[in-house]
């Protein structure tokens, strides 16, 4: 009996490994804008066999759907992992949108899938989209962002998130803290804050990143 449980585990650890291989190998296509490629260069990067990739995914489009989801669940992960007691939205949402900003570099695969997809991260159910939304809502009916269209607000969110990490990668020579926070500034006013109350938000200490990211 006790045999059973630790075939079962090992066939299921196996299992989760594969399927992660080819998770990874779909989102290193992504990023590099290859999604026309046959699945047998898939499952060679991944270093599996044609079969047992039908053991996981129906189609390579079902196997892309996946890889942005895992990126964008990551994300997610990655910030709920972050409670410091915050209650003021404005705070709350300053505080992602920077720690969103740093794992530009920090996490720079997942980064680059994503931007890959950038319209996703504002609808997606997953990841920065709804918690931004989230954030600036409660900051809007708590009077510390100007009442504007959620969706136009997004538009200002989601468009600086995009261009701040290109920024951050065809320039790596940029300091990091000081472009990321920079940027949020902006974002900040943008959305209704004076300038001197955005900046003392972004020069709030951060939880540390790298027990904070969470992301394999």
């Amino acid at each position: 009996m006790s045999g059973v449980p630790t075939s079962t585990s090992r066939f299921d650890k196996r299992r989760a490994r594969t399927r992660a291989a080819l998770i990874e190998a779909a989102q290193g296509l992504l990023v590099e804008g290859r999604l026309g490629v046959p699945i047998r260069e898939v499952t060679e990067r991944a270093d599996v066999g044609i079969g047992t990739f039908y053991n996981h995914f129906a189609s390579k489009d079902e196997l892309f759907a996946a890889a942005i989801e895992s990126a964008l669940s990551q994300w997610a992960e990655s910030l709920d992992a972050v409670d410091d007691g915050t209650t003021d939205p404005a705070a709350l949402f300053a505080r992602s949108f920077r720690l969103t900003g740093r794992l530009h570099r920090l996490e720079p695969q997942i980064s680059r899938v994503l931007l890959s997809q950038g319209h996703a991260l504002s609808q997606s159910p997953d990841g920065m989209g709804p918690r931004a939304r989230r954030d600036i809502r409660a900051a809007q009916e708590a009077g510390r962002f100007l009442d504007m269209d959620l969706d136009r607000a997004m538009v200002v969110v989601t468009g600086a998130m995009i261009e701040l990490g290109h920024l951050l990668h065809e320039r790596p020579g940029l300091d990091e803290a000081e472009t990321v926070d920079g940027v949020t500034s902006d974002v900040l006013v943008a959305l209704g804050l004076e300038r001197a109350e955005a900046e003392r938000l972004c020069a709030e200490p951060l939880p540390s990143i790298d027990a904070t990211a969470g992301l394999g």
